[in-house]
């Protein structure tokens, strides 16, 4: 049996978030991860792709056009049956990811970051799958004690404070 090996580039505007994730029931899935991310988040825009192993096709909705069709050309690109790619704007995938992985149909999400993303792609006589994710490039050094201190600032100026 013989496996090809493949890296695959996520297409993406710089700031649009990725989210990237195998599910089941890609007939159904699609629409009603559509509407989780629409309550999770007021004023999110995005688009949702999703595999289909039968009929062999890439299910896709949203609610910003430019999204849809860029979350549906990166599914298509990746192939594997039941992946599904989330693009979106205007939320960060720690506002979404707990609604996304308690989704019933949601097997597992690979990923989730604003930063380029390539997948490692495994292509049997079968089909293809996510063997796994490359997330932005490799750290290089640890931060330094005013590093941290940009940080903490970072965290707290986009909201994540306590106080």
């Amino acid at each position: 049996m013989a496996m090809k090996i493949e890296v695959v580039e996520i297409e993406k505007p710089e700031g649009v978030e990725a989210i990237i994730g195998q599910g089941n029931f890609s007939v159904f899935t699609v629409d009603d991860l559509a509407r989780a991310l629409l309550t999770a988040v007021p004023g999110i825009k995005f688009g949702i792709a999703m595999n289909e192993a039968k009929p062999q096709l890439t299910r896709f909705t949203g609610n910003d056009k430019e999204l849809e069709e860029l979350a549906a050309r990166n599914a298509l690109k990746i192939g594997g049956g039941h992946v599904f790619v989330i693009l979106m704007r205007d939320a960060f995938p720690i506002n979404v990811l707990n609604t996304v992985k308690s989704h019933p149909a949601v097997v597992m999400v690979y990923g989730a970051s604003e930063n380029p993303l390539q997948l490692i792609v495994a292509e049997t006589e079968l089909g293809r799958a996510v063997l796994g994710i490359v997330d932005g490039k490799a750290a290089t050094k640890i931060e330094t004690e005013e590093q941290k201190r940009e940080r903490r600032e970072l965290v707290e100026r986009i909201g994540y404070t306590i106080d």
